[in-house]
């Protein structure tokens, strides 16, 4: 697709860039700032764009996805990889069809690349408010709506299907039921949250990860500083010349996944892909893995005293 190399996605024969551009940005919605920022990213040579329903970006996206094509900066909508996900209102048996015809007509696509549930619960109310009452949190039927995102890959509508957020656990009770095993697992991921025990779960399970927050979603309402100003990582960054953002990067390709990154500053966009024509050394990679691990998603506005989960125990199954 261009100069960021591709990762296979399990079983399958597709592939997927291992760096994306991601479009969530505080307050939710899209803006013409993102708009020209991702014909930026087009033309540096990004392929990969993950947005969602929630995040309320993906016009913001097709918008800019029509101004390359118009522009000539890609030969043709097959040149790019899109990613798009199910928010909890629609994770229900019924909902997901509506749901991605309504997201390809607000990308102007006819078809996603990948699809995932966003998180692994329901919301009875209709809607993409993420202010929502805990009292409309309800427990998700893995089976149905997986069936029913079976159903969106089967008819063309997404190419590959998987998920985000989900432990070794849930990934578990999905594979269970599954025809189509999920292509996907995207979480959070990064030197302070190396996710070790999932990572060798996915991978004994021919499901491809990537990783979201790479760098700690600084900025974000739920993000941390830590990642960025950890003194390991900035000790190694100045012994190798680079940006301590251009070695979390590094360190999570390493990993073998991929991973998103989000930055509406040209130079950063050019730093966040210059990462392939060097390497960390396996003391470098020593040293990081001594870090203390800490989680900076924790899923807090998913937890309810009425479930479906009461505790961080019970949404990520014991790996907190």
């Amino acid at each position: 697709m261009g100069i960021i190399p591709e990762s296979p996605l399990g079983s399958t024969n597709a592939t997927i860039p291992v760096i994306g551009f991601g479009t969530a940005s505080w307050p939710l919605g899209g803006s013409e700032t993102m708009k020209q920022s991702i014909v930026q990213a087009i033309e540096l040579g990004y392929r990969h764009f993950d947005t969602a329903a929630v995040y309320q970006s993906e016009h913001c996206l097709g918008e800019a996805i029509a101004q390359a094509l118009h522009l000539g900066l890609i030969k043709s909508r097959k040149d790019l990889f899109i990613t798009s996900k199910l928010w909890c209102s629609d994770a229900h048996a019924n909902r997901v069809l509506p749901a991605v015809q309504n997201t390809l007509r607000r990308l102007g696509l006819d078809y996603l690349d990948l699809y995932l549930i966003h998180w692994p619960v329901s919301l009875k109310s209709a809607g993409y408010d993420v202010t929502y009452s805990k009292e409309d949190l309800v427990a998700m039927d893995f089976k149905s709506v997986w069936a029913a995102m079976e159903e969106c890959q089967r008819l063309g509508l997404s190419r590959n299907i998987g998920v985000s957020n989900f432990s070794c656990k849930k990934l578990e009770q999905l594979l269970l039921t599954s025809k189509i095993p999920p292509a996907v697992n995207q979480v959070e991921m990064s030197p302070l949250w190396q996710q070790a025990k999932l990572r060798e779960f996915c991978h004994r399970n021919a499901i491809h990860i990537t990783a979201y927050s790479p760098l700690g979603a600084r900025g974000t309402v739920w993000g941390t500083n830590q990642v960025l100003d950890c003194a390991v990582l900035k000790e190694i960054a100045e012994a190798k010349g680079k940006t301590v953002a251009q070695v979390c990067l590094r360190w999570t390709y390493e990993q073998g996944v991929s991973l998103l990154v989000k930055s509406f500053n040209k130079e950063r966009m050019k730093e966040n892909i210059g990462i392939f024509d060097w390497k960390l050394s396996h003391e470098d990679c020593q040293k990081i893995e001594q870090i203390p691990q800490e989680r900076a998603c924790s899923g807090r506005e998913f937890i309810s005293e009425d479930g479906p989960f009461t505790s961080f125990e019970e949404l990520w199954d014991g790996e907190i």
